[in-house]
């Protein structure tokens, strides 16, 4: 039996509709560059990619591909099989009809839209299975990358599971950068994200094989599963639940993750309402098996703050309108160039030691803290700290300071005094 496979092409993320046709216009008219295009076959172990790149680009692209295919392999465990075979166009209008003429029809239409796809087939002998994939991809904006996920898959697995994962694993081999652990993402799909009516985590984990494919809809694949691969809170669950989608295993998201729902739903708010370029998701995890204890009168309570990280569980217990003292040491840094400074901080505030308190999966208003002094808590809850400087900057930011807690005026107390 043979079952043709049909896989979504990556649509563009990351630029404006406007933008999109505007590229569709020009793809779909013959070029008038007076350049002769030639087109030449390019082969590596893995690849072999029909192109109109000049060689040495096209070098280069053999060599990312390469790179991508051995981390993907290594990250769901599975060798490649077999030679992904592509067809990366810059100027199809160039291309000869010779070679056209033998592209699938929906391949050869998305490169002319600017557009990629990766087309598979899966052929079952008895209890044997093989598939075959060919990627078809415009030569821009990381496209090829994105499509050589699913073709690994493809070939490899002989799917690519719901589209959800499909696309949102396919756009972080897109938004790939060697050595980056941050949100490499491009501005615009950062601005729509934080700008857009949030999507929730159950409208954006569909099950269903097809539910869309806007740029739109490959922003939110992407967001939910750069949280659940850099989030270390998340990582295993999430690789395994990757493994099962591809085996063919019917687990589903709510199974991986609904007995800690809340913990991601808050860390997937506070991802998006701090997403920015170079984010780093997994500095910004949360520590939820951090034990709290409230701080009794004539005790204090020790917490070491580091610069370079997001909300530190302080380990102490406040309650709400008793007023609470502090005095913290040491020196950090809060920037690659900015100056070594105490927890007071610059005069601007920044590099300032700041608290919050949490309660019920919500957070309390940000409040200044600095080098000594005291404080009334807003609500009851456990006290987070954190070395204030922008959240994209936490990798340049380095040092830590230690800093206690003690009781000063129960809450009871306070309210006398008033």
């Amino acid at each position: 039996m043979i079952v043709f496979v049909m896989l979504s092409g990556a649509m563009l993320p990351g630029i404006g509709p406007a933008a999109a046709r505007a590229e569709k216009a020009h793809n779909g008219k013959p070029s008038r560059s007076a350049e002769t295009v030639v087109v030449q076959p390019y082969s590596s172990v893995h690849f072999l990619v029909y192109s109109d790149l000049p060689p040495n680009a096209a070098r280069e692209l053999l060599k990312q591909l390469e790179t991508l295919l051995k981390l993907v392999s290594n990250y769901w465990g599975r060798p490649p099989a077999g030679v992904l075979e592509c067809y990366v166009a810059k100027d199809i209008a160039q291309w000869p009809e010779q070679l056209t003429s033998q592209m699938e029809p929906e391949g050869l239409e998305k490169i002319r839209n600017g557009e990629g796809v990766m087309l598979g087939v899966t052929m079952t002998l008895g209890k044997r299975m093989a598939a075959k994939a060919r990627v078809y991809a415009a030569a821009r904006d990381g496209i090829p990358l994105h499509e050589a996920v699913h073709g690994y898959c493809e070939q490899t697995f002989g799917r690519t599971g719901p589209q959800w994962y499909a696309e949102g694993m396919a756009e972080l081999g897109h938004y790939w950068l060697n050595g980056k652990k941050g949100v490499n993402a491009p501005a615009a799909v950062i601005d729509y994200l934080r700008k857009t009516s949030p999507r929730t985590i159950d409208v954006v984990a569909v099950p269903a094989e097809k539910i869309g494919g806007t740029w739109q809809d490959y922003a939110w694949w992407w967001f939910l599963c750069h949280l659940l691969e850099n989030n270390p809170n998340y990582t295993t669950d999430f690789r395994a639940l990757g493994m099962d989608i591809l085996t063919g295993k019917n687990t589903s998201f709510q199974q991986a993750f609904g007995s800690r729902r809340e913990e991601l739903t808050f860390e997937y708010d506070l991802f998006l309402q701090h997403l920015a370029s170079g984010y780093r998701v997994d500095l910004c995890s949360w520590d939820w098996k951090r034990k709290f204890l409230g701080i009794k009168s004539g005790r204090s309570i020790s917490a070491s703050v580091q610069a370079g990280r997001g909300w530190q569980p302080s380990s102490a217990i406040v309650a709400a309108k008793s007023t609470y003292e502090y005095a913290a040491t040491g020196t950090w840094r809060p920037g690659k160039k900015a100056e070594l400074v105490g927890a007071e901080g610059t005069s601007d505030g920044a590099g300032r030691l700041v608290g919050v308190v949490m309660k019920g999966y919500q957070l309390s208003e940000e409040f200044e803290l600095g080098e000594s002094g005291s404080f009334t808590a807003p609500s009851d809850g456990n006290l987070y700290l954190r070395c204030r400087t922008p959240w994209n900057k936490l990798p340049d930011s380095a040092g830590k300071i230690t800093v206690k807690f003690k009781l000063k005026t129960p809450a009871a107390e306070s309210s006398n005094e008033k």
